[in-house]
């Protein structure tokens, strides 16, 4: 059973929430899980004017995904920052490139899952991974969140991320604050919950 979890952080929010959604997915047993980015389309100058340069050498030691590793996982956990309420650029460029995946129906029956980051608390969590959601469908993924047995999504103590739809974490303005523990908990709860939907549709 493999368990590919393919991502794109600027600043290192959402690489912390797929560490988590790692350590998650490795408690059920016969799971081989990786970690992957999806390829950066900025330039260096770029990131070094947004000052997300410094931020991604903490996690430039993760290899670059490519296309081909899709098709050899059994489940793929998607992570993205929200843009204005949709995935970033640099993940849709990367799904833009399973076309010949999509012809070949190599993804149909594959578990996929979504979890992201947005700056504000309403800042199109939910609409991120919803229409992320339309990609994996088209692609054939049978489409797994995160459901209400995790009920630290229903806290209202403390702002926090986290729907039905999957893992979320708020960053901030400026990108100040890392994701909680509650956040974290819900990154490994998804990743727990992917993995052993998983063994039983591999078994």
């Amino acid at each position: 059973m493999k368990i590919l979890i393919a991502y794109y952080s600027m600043y290192g929010h959402i690489h912390k929430m797929a560490e988590a959604i790692a350590e998650g997915a490795r408690e059920v047993n016969g799971g081989e899980v990786t970690l992957r980015r999806v390829p950066e389309t900025l330039p260096e100058e770029v990131l070094t004017k947004m000052g997300a340069l410094d931020a991604q050498k903490s996690f430039s030691h993760i290899p670059v995904c490519t296309v081909d590793e899709l098709a050899s996982a059994d489940a793929i956990i998607f992570g993205t920052p929200t843009r204005f309420g949709n995935m970033c650029g640099q993940m849709r460029q990367f799904l833009d490139a399973t076309g010949q995946l999509w012809a070949e129906g190599t993804l149909v029956g594959k578990v996929g899952s979504v979890f992201a980051s947005s700056a504000t608390q309403h800042g199109g969590q939910e609409s991120t991974i919803l229409s992320f959601h339309i990609t994996l469908l088209h692609q054939g993924f049978v489409v797994v969140g995160l459901p209400y047995t995790f009920q630290g999504q229903m806290r209202i103590d403390e702002i926090t991320g986290g729907s039905p739809y999957g893992a979320t974490t708020v960053t901030g303005g400026q990108g100040e604050r890392m994701p909680s523990e509650n956040e974290l908990d819900a990154a490994r709860f998804q990743g727990k919950h992917v993995a052993t939907l998983t063994k039983k549709l591999a078994g």
